[in-house]
């Protein structure tokens, strides 16, 4: 599993069994690949919480082909500077290319198939027509404010998502008045290569097979994904099962 963390606002850490870790803060994403398993936490820094400080952001699970479920876990903070920073040609809407590719322009998120992750913010008003990839699926979760999609300027509004059909572009829209708290229409874009495999899942473990499931419960339940902090010991009892 890819496991990317978007982070929008505050400050939140990160650490795994792998020794993977940071802190990231506005406009950084973290991105770990469990692939053949580890243990992760992420939570606000101490004085975060005593403070009672603002902290927004948005995790995702990313299902990796089975070809790559077993591959060494692996952590990437990508800070806000790196992503590829685009704009509409009027101006009213700016993008953040976070993994993938989106109209030649390329975003550091390593990814094992064929993905684009933006993060998309548009003026009131401001109307966002984007290439996209044909091969790819392509799905819009409205992170704040309201607005439209696609030709038939389908109302969105927080908190909701929206999956486009088949084509080559992707059609998002601004509505002029928004929440007085939400100044912009916030908009996570995400699609990619259907990976076409069978999908078998328990809490957080994605396999392809129930066999699978039950020999990552078993990895897990025996502690060979690991402790937190990461201990530096080889796993001798067999392969890591993937798990998230």
């Amino acid at each position: 599993m890819l496991d990317p963390f978007i982070h929008i606002d505050g400050v939140f850490e990160h650490q795994d069994s792998n020794g993977g870790g940071g802190t990231i803060t506005n406009g950084d994403t973290q991105w770990m690949t469990a692939g053949a398993g580890l243990l992760h936490i992420e939570k606000p820094p101490e004085h975060l919480v005593v403070s009672g400080g603002l902290f927004h952001g948005i995790q995702l699970w990313v299902n990796l082909p089975r070809a790559h479920k077993f591959h060494l876990p692996r952590y990437q903070d990508i800070r806000a500077r790196e992503a590829a920073l685009l704009a509409s040609a009027d101006g009213g809407a700016l993008l953040r290319v976070i993994a993938g590719e989106l109209d030649g322009h390329a975003g550091p998120g390593v990814t094992f198939t064929p993905i684009t992750m933006v993060h998309a913010t548009v003026s009131p008003g401001a109307r966002l027509d984007l290439p996209w990839n044909p091969e790819f699926n392509a799905l819009a979760y409205i992170l704040a404010g309201q607005g439209s999609v696609g030709a038939e300027r389908r109302p969105v509004r927080k908190g909701q998502l929206a999956a486009f059909g088949a084509g080559g572009s992707l059609t998002l829209a601004a509505d002029t008045a928004q929440p007085q708290a939400e100044p912009n229409l916030e908009v996570l874009l995400l699609g990619g290569r259907p990976i076409r495999e069978p999908v078998a899942h328990y809490g957080p473990f994605v396999m392809n097979t129930r066999a699978e499931i039950v020999q990552a419960l078993e990895d897990y339940q025996a502690g060979r994904l690991g402790v937190i902090p990461a201990e530096r010991v080889p796993h001798a009892d067999g392969p890591l099962t993937a798990t998230d």
